[in-house]
């Protein structure tokens, strides 16, 4: 996500896109500051899928992620057969997304840009995802409504983030931050986390419908999926 010219877009804040540009080049490595991605993103992408396939059946589909950062679930989704579409406004991150992609021999596509810039060429997708992103947007309630614009009538739309409760604070920030060093000092914000009833309304107020939810915990050998949703979780919305 970059900030264009002048203008502050819905799903843009100048500050995070160069924080997570200057990441990108350590995007891929599982031992590096986006471990917990590399570590959460079998479960999250394994309730993804199972959704998808929920509504549409065994073939494959059109996916945008917005937001895709390095490409972890979009390589992913990529590899369940689906038409995938990373865009995001950090162009370094972009870029380590389409050489990891060229690596594997993956076949799918990469796009330096904005979520508005889709909504004006008219595209729309089956499915949308924004994944550990809103907490960085700079208007999460216009952020989900551009959104809305991007997914067609009877698609989904996937949104992982943090809640904003103690505990939140205390393991995903303070915890992954300071004291484990999982993450860089200053990757999150405590006061820009959204509560799952914050999401709802958001979503409701954008036209789309809370369908399902689910929490993220660390578990011994990576990530399960839950009903606790007091630090991590991941909703599914209907158009």
């Amino acid at each position: 996500m970059q900030e264009g010219a002048g203008t502050m877009l819905a799903s843009v804040d100048a500050a995070e896109v160069a924080r997570f540009d200057a990441l990108a080049a350590r995007w891929w490595d599982p031992a590096g500051p986006m471990r917990p991605l590399h570590r959460m993103n079998p479960a999250r992408i394994g309730w993804i899928e199972a959704r998808i396939r929920a509504r549409f059946g065994a073939a494959p589909v059109r996916v945008l992620e917005v937001g895709c950062g390095g490409g972890l679930a979009a390589e992913a989704l990529a590899r369940h057969g689906h038409e995938v579409l990373g865009l995001d406004a950090a162009g370094a991150a972009i870029e380590a997304a389409r050489a990891h992609a060229a690596g594997a021999g993956l076949d799918l596509t990469y796009r330096a840009g904005t979520a508005e810039e889709l909504v004006a060429e008219g595209r729309r997708f089956p499915v949308v995802l924004a994944l550990e992103v809103i907490e960085h947007v700079a208007d999460p309630e216009a952020f989900l409504a551009t959104l809305a614009r991007l997914v067609e009538p009877g698609g989904l739309v996937f949104l992982s983030t943090l809640n904003r409760t103690r505990r939140a604070f205390l393991f995903a920030k303070l915890g992954a931050e300071y004291v484990l060093r999982l993450l860089p000092a200053g990757t999150h914000d405590w006061q820009r986390f959204i509560t799952p009833a914050e999401l709802a309304a958001f979503l409701a107020a954008a036209g789309l419908r809370l369908a399902d939810s689910a929490g993220l915990t660390p578990a011994l050998g990576g990530w399960r999926v839950g009903r606790d949703l007091a630090v991590n979780y991941i909703v599914c919305a209907e158009a």
